[in-house]
């Protein structure tokens, strides 16, 4: 059984979409991040960088329980764990793990500063703004000239890589980023939107209330001064 810690963010979403298509048993626990549910003791246990998501495999590798955060690890961890979604072939599999890397290094971090400065900060930055825009772009244009070339974007398979990336590009509007532009991108964004498994993933925790982006207690969680404080 594997414990989910998770929330529907485009993290949350990618284990969830992993966990779907593997067909393993797994119970969520959800982390309100908007509330400050990641900065409890018991959270910070299994995920010390106070980030979701995270998870608790009862049945580890030596038959003990294992815990792990940061998604691209979990991504590997289950595939492993699996033999799904990352192949075995040596050339496959480096292309796979490095676009892997892609969406953690670049796509996760500059996708989301763009949401940050174009819907959340405090005040319209006009320099931030048009960074991130611009290499919000830049990053799909990568993706659309490799999409291009490969109906996957790991390799000619569906892998982690699809998996990892996909969540992150369904906000593209907000990314300041005209999906049309991008035609490799939006086939393949479609084609992985109508997997039932993705579908099953994107509807874990979509119930869930979250205040407007404007309440004080949200925002201090998110990006206050709770998540600068030494635990």
């Amino acid at each position: 059984m594997i414990d989910l810690y998770t929330w529907p963010t485009p993290n949350g979403h990618k284990i969830h979409i992993m966990l779907e298509e593997t067909g393993l048993e797994y119970r969520v626990h959800p982390v309100d991040i908007g509330a400050g549910d990641q900065f409890k003791p018991e959270f910070l246990a299994i995920s010390p960088n106070n980030k979701i998501p995270a998870i608790v495999d009862s049945g580890g590798p030596d038959g003990k329980p294992m815990s792990l955060f940061e998604s691209g690890a979990i991504l590997i961890y289950l595939a492993g764990k699996t033999g799904r979604f990352l192949p075995k072939g040596i050339r496959d599999r480096y292309s796979v793990l490095q676009w892997l890397m892609f969406q953690m290094g670049h796509i996760g971090p500059m996708l989301g500063q763009a949401h940050h400065f174009r819907g959340y900060a405090p005040e319209k930055i006009a320099y931030a703004i048009e960074r991130y825009t611009k290499e919000a772009n830049r990053l799909y244009g990568v993706l659309d000239r490799r999409l291009a070339e490969s109906e996957y974007v790991g390799c000619k398979e569906y892998s982690i890589a699809d998996i990892a990336i996909m969540p992150w590009l369904r906000s593209y509007e907000r990314q300041g980023v005209a999906m049309d532009a991008y035609p490799h991108v939006k086939r393949w964004f479609d084609v992985l939107n109508a997997r039932p498994a993705v579908q099953r993933a994107l509807k874990v925790l979509a119930d869930v209330s979250r205040p407007p982006p404007t309440d004080p207690r949200w925002r201090e969680n998110m990006f206050g001064a709770a998540q600068f404080e030494r635990r």
